[in-house]
């Protein structure tokens, strides 16, 4: 049996040479502050499906920071998947369902002048799509993939659907 067979090509999107190749492009110049998108949206744990759902349609975003102690100690954040997953699909009524019932908790942040290579990194071994921005006293922003994208190289596929108007 051939010692490398299950080993990916050299240049192969999942080889170790690819995925370092596009972070590390970010490396020397880009810096989350940078890319970031300033003034995140919040809300308090007490706020309903509802209003996070109005909010997310009226400011075209797909996610809230969920912020407690009068929006100063970061507790989750809610995406319009776990408004789906966790609130619709399980039968919870949007106009009595808490956010802080449904969000995700385990929030994991990244400080702004970190290399937007170390970002990626992070949502990559998290499976994010989106890391809340925050030094070490509050919350700056939010950084997405379609962010990067569009930073990255607005010609892009991912860039046109992430800076496109939302569909009414």
């Amino acid at each position: 049996m051939d010692e490398h067979q299950d080993r990916p090509e050299p240049n192969s999107p999942t080889s170790g040479a690819h995925r370092a190749r596009l972070t590390q492009d970010y490396q020397v110049h880009d810096v989350v502050r940078d890319v970031m998108s300033p003034c995140p949206r919040m809300l308090s744990p007490d706020a309903t499906v509802q209003e996070a759902a109005e909010l997310m349609r009226r400011e075209d975003i797909g996610d809230v920071l969920v912020m407690a102690d009068d929006h100063r100690r970061l507790v989750g954040i809610l995406t319009d998947r776990d408004i789906v997953v966790r609130a619709l699909a399980e039968g919870r009524g949007p106009a009595q369902t808490r956010i802080g019932d449904v969000c995700s908790q385990d929030v994991v942040t990244i400080h702004p002048d970190e290399s937007v290579g170390t970002a990626l990194r992070i949502m990559r071994e998290h499976a994010i799509r989106r890391v809340p921005v925050a030094d070490d006293r509050e919350v700056l922003g939010m950084l997405t993939i379609g962010d990067i994208a569009v930073e990255r190289d607005s010609r892009t596929a991912l860039a046109d659907i992430s800076a496109a108007q939302p569909n009414t």
